[in-house]
């Protein structure tokens, strides 16, 4: 038998056969030349994070690579264009399913110093803006789990961010 939950606790999550996290791919885009990160401003009518900062990216397709996901969204969203071996891990996010999805998510931050194109909004009904940043001024609101990535990143490489476990 097992113990009904206590009023302050969640049951555990029950996973269908097949089910999985939802699985995002973002890119820092990383300029050498002055330091700057490419951002962009989800728009006022954004499902998640309306109105905050973040990282280019989006949800896998399947059968899509989580790389070829990552090199996918960028160009969509911004115009630029990333060879899949210029992508170098830079962070882990795994969310919990309350972060908004029944089986959470895992978000895998790619970091890229090498691209071709001129940056711009290429979704302007999804994005206010894309802009360059510098990471010691970027700009809020940011989303937190991007925050915490951008700064793993940053400071000393790949990392793991947990959300909401």
């Amino acid at each position: 038998m097992v113990p009904a939950p206590r009023p302050d606790e969640s049951p555990a999550p029950q996973s269908a056969p097949g089910s999985r996290p939802l699985l995002v791919a973002t890119a820092v885009v990383h300029d050498p030349q002055t330091g700057r990160i490419l951002l962009l401003q989800r728009g006022p009518d954004a499902s998640f994070a309306p109105g905050m900062w973040d990282l280019p990216g989006g949800k896998s397709e399947p059968g899509e690579p989580v790389t070829g996901t990552a090199v996918r969204e960028l160009a969509e969203e911004t115009g630029l264009t990333v060879r899949p071996e210029h992508l170098r891990l830079a962070h882990l996010i795994h969310g919990a399913r309350n972060a908004g999805v029944p089986h959470g998510f895992l978000t895998v931050v790619f970091a890229t110093r090498t691209w071709s194109g001129t940056p711009g909004n290429r979704e302007p009904d999804k994005h206010t803006q894309v802009r360059w940043a510098d990471p010691r001024a970027l700009p809020e609101p940011l989303v937190p789990s991007t925050a915490t990535a951008l700064r793993g990143y940053l400071a000393d490489g790949p990392g793991i961010a947990l959300r909401g476990w």
